[in-house]
């Protein structure tokens, strides 16, 4: 059904004449979306197995720059962000790589990293140090809550209800927090699709697995308006990279069978939260 999709996104393989999406010094995120970090979960989003020789030549090159501490070296220069590791953490979570004991570094180095307002911070001062970048930044921590749930004891690391608390308040707040300065403004309400990036689809996605989120007034708002945005209870995509425009299992202004799946696991979370009453 999407192999013409595929084929697109293959197309990216070797755009820097390297292989993999990137590039010989391994610049791992270099081309998003089509990078060596996400490109891959969009074909198993697309139904290519998880063994698959490109699957797993790719599952082996994010393993390739995994550092003693947890982080990943996603570029040859500069430092490693919180946000780099929390993301490529998931993209292999994704990529059937939860469970493998080299990721318990990373698990255990956001358990050791979390800050006093229970987020995670990129102490990236890109837009100086005002007051706002006190806070965590609500994209980093959504990204380590997104990993966090291919973990089979989750739900009972009461460490990670500060971070859902977190993202909660800054629903309540709005205004641009954390170092990058991530709000929840008009971009944020578009559904975004594929699952990325901090918006609405993602943020309610993610939280909806947590049990301090399923009752709480302030997610449930939140699951009403992603919930008006859909037709016969189907995902309708309003945004995503403009470089997915080619795209048929995203395309914008259309329903999507893929991210309805997301959906109905949203649904799925509430009413096992709700037999759980």
């Amino acid at each position: 059904m999407y192999q013409r999709d595929i084929e697109i996104i293959m197309s990216y393989k070797k755009q820097f004449d390297f292989d993999y999406w990137t590039t010989e010094d391994l610049r791992l995120f270099k081309g998003s979306p089509y990078n060596a970090v996400t490109a891959p979960t969009y074909l198993v989003e697309l139904g290519i197995p998880i063994d698959d020789p490109v699957i797993q030549a790719n599952v082996d090159l994010l393993f390739s720059v995994l550092r003693e501490d947890g982080r990943f070296k996603v570029y040859p220069k500069g430092g490693m962000v919180p946000c780099q590791t929390a993301i490529t953490l998931t993209s292999l979570c994704r990529l059937g790589q939860a469970q493998d004991p080299r990721l318990a570094n990373s698990y255990r180095y956001f358990l050791e990293m979390q800050e006093a307002d229970g987020g995670w911070k990129c102490k990236k001062y890109s837009f100086g140090r005002g007051p706002e970048t006190e806070f965590s930044t609500p994209m980093t921590t959504l990204y380590v809550l997104h990993a966090f749930i291919y973990q089979p004891n989750f739900k009972e690391l009461r460490q990670l209800d500060g971070a859902v608390e977190f993202l909660l308040k800054h629903w309540e707040m709005k205004v641009p927090i954390g170092p990058c300065h991530y709000g929840i403004g008009r971009l944020f309400m578009q559904v975004e699709y594929p699952l990325g990036d901090y918006n609405i689809f993602h943020y309610v996605y993610v939280l909806s697995h947590y049990p301090k989120a399923q009752k709480d007034p302030r997610f449930l708002e939140a699951f009403e308006w992603l919930k008006s945005r859909t037709v016969a209870d189907q995902i309708v995509v309003e945004r995503h990279s403009p470089r997915l425009n080619k795209l048929a299992f995203c395309k914008k202004g259309e329903v999507s069978q893929l991210a309805t799946k997301y959906y109905q696991m949203i649904l799925e979370n509430l009413t096992i939260n709700k037999g759980a009453d």
